[in-house]
């Protein structure tokens, strides 16, 4: 029952966190007459403060005197940190200049550019079905290429930004909530500096329009911290592939906003090429859950082969039970069948 209720937990974490990114386009137009820059430079300052009291409520500290001495780690997180930077910044600007459809296929494709970086850079293999999603993709691209009368310059930039971030993060192996104390913090002082500069200028909106105004910049932090705590507390609870699925959430959620909300235009072409990216998703989505029953499958299938070995046997093996356990299932039986090479 315990099981239960922690995978329950999970998936509404999961659901809140991905929820909530979903939902997020509807907070940054109420941050205009802010530009994305400075909406950005806010974003950073109190995400680090609202992070730092985060990890003094949970006296999670030591971790920095072990990553001050680690200046290859150090380097890794500065290129997150730039690299998450773009992705906020850019995304922030799209919202509020009328792309939040385009910036939502920025996260529809952005499973698919990890794949192919994993190709192009680490060398990975692609099973057949993932070649087809990645064909299909590249096939959507262009579609939606035509569609724009250019590139889709603002999902390109955006899938690959992310893309790059999430492969930064897997080198760098640190915890969500640590792991953008980290980032914020090496982009704390120039976020800072930016913010002085503007206000020294009398250009900043911090305190000119208004406390009502300067409260909702504030909040950034917390609109930033509070999705990354509820995904955090989804992962250690729920198998990976199901907040592979729940990720989806977010730019279908983003992507509805677009049209119902801020009633952007769909052409046909459009259509078309969203159409061929959600087919890509499929493709991956079937191959990754046939992938992971194989996997439990042969996992079961080893248990019991090791559970067979370290068994007593008897001193009269006529006598032993026929099944999973009997001779004709340990010698060339079922239990020694392996599963095909995905």
């Amino acid at each position: 029952m315990q099981g239960k209720n922690e995978q329950r937990a999970g998936l509404l974490y999961g659901i809140g966190a991905y929820g909530m990114w979903g939902l997020v386009p509807l907070f940054w137009p109420l941050l205009e007459p802010s530009g994305a820059v400075e909406i950005l430079a806010h974003r950073m300052v109190w995400s680090l403060a609202v992070v730092g009291v985060a990890l003094l409520a949970l006296r999670r500290w030591a971790w920095i005197r072990e990553l001050l001495g680690q200046p290859r780690r150090l380097a890794l997180i500065a290129v997150a940190a730039t690299v998450i930077s773009v992705n906020w910044g850019l995304y922030i600007w799209s919202v509020n200049n009328g792309h939040v459809v385009e910036a939502s296929l920025g996260y529809f494709i952005n499973p698919l550019v990890t794949i192919a970086m994993g190709v192009l850079l680490l060398g990975e293999r692609l099973r057949p079905a993932q070649w087809a999603a990645v064909a299909t993709g590249l096939a959507a691209v262009l579609v939606l290429a035509i569609g724009y009368g250019q590139p889709p310059w603002i999902s390109l930039v955006l899938a690959f930004s992310f893309a790059t971030y999430g492969l930064v993060k897997k080198k760098v192996d640190m915890g969500g909530l640590e792991s953008l104390a980290a980032e914020t913090a090496v982009l704390f002082v120039p976020a800072l500096g930016f913010l002085l500069w503007l206000a020294a200028r009398g250009e900043s909106t911090f305190v000119a329009s208004g406390a009502g105004h300067g409260a909702l910049l504030a909040a950034t932090g917390v609109i930033t911290a509070i999705p990354l705590i509820c995904f955090g507390a989804a992962a250690i609870r729920v198998p990976l592939s199901v907040l592979g699925l729940l990720q989806y959430l977010a730019p279908v959620f983003q992507f509805a906003l677009g049209i119902l909300y801020f009633h952007e235009e769909m052409p046909p072409e459009r259509w078309a090429g969203f159409a061929l990216v959600w087919v890509a998703l499929a493709l991956l989505t079937w191959e990754a859950l046939r992938t992971a029953r194989r996997t439990r499958a042969e996992a079961l299938r080893l248990a019991v082969r090791v559970a067979e070995a370290g068994a007593p046997t008897g001193t009269d093996s006529a006598s032993a039970p026929s099944g999973p356990g009997s001779t004709a299932a340990t010698d060339g039986g079922p239990a020694q069948e392996r599963t095909p090479a995905p």
